[in-house]
């Protein structure tokens, strides 16, 4: 009942959104909740099912962006020509300098020469890769710069970049869990947060990639466009039978559709969520969460079961990334940040639950809401105490400046308010 309360009192606050300001805003609100809940639903089984402190969300949901770009994008054909076949021989001459050194690491026995022969190894192959990258690298970042300069994307059907972005942060989570995990939990926090900067740095400065700061723009949608709705002559004679004019009909439909999307992958990812939670392996990794020790000691390999729940939640929040660069329609790096997706993301998780799937999509919707309401909140409230001030009063200036501030004092409030009264958060783990 209690669960049921919050999430009618969560969807009556985006309702009243829609009758007092517009229903374009509480789309938006509903349809970023859905991508919020999902990110959410990531961290929560990394941290409330296994206690994994990952402070890396932001790279993984990057990753995601990134394949919306690689999958769903036409390839430019003269970045290929130029010397795209060069480049992807670089990488791949790159990984198999990586898998040899590892291989010449663990057969070589140790001392002094096995040290001497990676280091030779690691430099030689490092000139050899930049000789055969760099070329490359900048005859296909030649190519019209302005309006491409990279490689493009396979032109795929967008909706199938969503579980591809997944698997791409998958396979990052398991390079990083590889090197991480064995790590403690502070340790593995600061790890995670260095590894996801490296992330972002790599897509912003690599403009062979994804154009790097440059963005990109025009991404395909899995939904009509609007423009095309508006020239439909059923469509405009269904909108004007609702009362609405094709413009504003158009706008509502795309972003309904949008939602539906989001909506049918959250509820499959819960439910899934939720049989992994109640199964044996879920009770498993609640039980390792608990006391690693414990669980060790009755047979339980601890470090592979944290590998396979850290690129689980990873995948997830690489599937909430590719969600919400479709939802955008570019992909812009620059907007990748650590308060947005990595500490807002943790407070949805704290305030809705920590171990409770219910609980994390609750703080996904809750959070995102307050994060978009509350500077137009803030702004009518400051404007309300300062009204009998005198204009050009030093104090009535100081308030109204004050308002950009008060989603971060949101934030932190409503963080410690639910840390004091309800600790284990609003839908407490059973």
């Amino acid at each position: 009942m209690r669960a049921a309360l919050l999430f009618a009192a969560v969807a009556a606050l985006i309702l009243v959104t829609g009758f007092v300001q517009s229903w374009n805003t509480a789309l938006l609100i509903l349809n970023m909740g859905l991508v919020s809940a999902v990110m959410s639903l990531g961290v929560n089984l990394q941290w409330g099912f296994a206690g994994l402190f990952n402070v890396g969300i932001m790279g993984f949901v990057a990753v995601g962006g990134l394949a919306v770009v690689l999958t769903s994008m036409p390839p430019v054909p003269e970045a290929w020509g130029a010397g795209g076949t060069r480049l992807i021989g670089a990488l791949a001459f790159g990984a198999g300098l990586i898998a040899t050194a590892i291989l010449l690491w663990k057969r070589m026995p140790k001392g002094r020469n096995r040290g001497l022969a990676l280091t030779a190894l690691m430099i030689v192959g490092f000139f050899v890769y930049r000789w055969i990258l760099d070329p490359a690298v900048d005859a296909v970042e030649a190519v019209d710069p302005a309006a491409t300069g990279y490689l493009g994307g396979l032109g795929l059907p967008v909706l199938l970049a969503w579980p591809i972005g997944g698997l791409m942060a998958a396979g990052v989570a398991w390079v990083i869990g590889k090197t991480a995990l064995g790590l403690r939990s502070d340790y593995l926090a600061i790890a995670t947060l260095g590894i996801a900067e490296i992330l972002i740095a790599i897509i912003k400065n690599e403009d062979w990639l994804a154009r790097g700061v440059k963005n990109v723009i025009g991404l395909p949608r899995p939904v009509p466009y609007e423009v095309d709705l508006q020239a439909d002559p059923a469509f405009v004679e269904r909108a004007a039978g609702f009362g609405l004019d094709a413009v504003t009909a158009s706008t509502y439909t795309v972003k309904l559709g949008y939602g539906v999307l989001f909506a049918i992958v959250l509820v499959i990812l819960l439910v899934l969520a939720q049989l992994a939670l109640h199964s044996p392996w879920g009770r498993m990794m609640r039980a390792i969460r608990d006391n690693e020790v414990a669980a060790e000691a009755m047979g339980k390999d601890v470090t592979r079961r944290h590998l396979q729940i850290f690129i689980l939640g990873s995948a997830i929040c690489g599937i909430a990334g590719a969600m919400m660069t479709t939802l955008d329609g570019q992909l812009t790096p620059g907007t990748y940040q650590p308060l947005r997706y990595t500490f807002l993301v943790w407070v949805m998780v704290i305030v809705g639950g920590s171990g409770n799937n219910f609980g994390a999509v609750l703080g996904g919707f809750l959070i995102w809401f307050l994060w978009v309401q509350v500077e137009p909140m803030g702004q009518a409230l400051m404007s309300v105490i300062t009204a009998g001030m005198a204009d050009g009063s030093a104090l009535k200036a100081h308030l109204l400046d004050s308002v950009a501030h008060m989603r971060l004092l949101t934030m932190g409030l409503v963080l410690l308010l639910v840390l004091r009264f309800s600790p284990r958060g609003l839908i407490p783990e059973r």
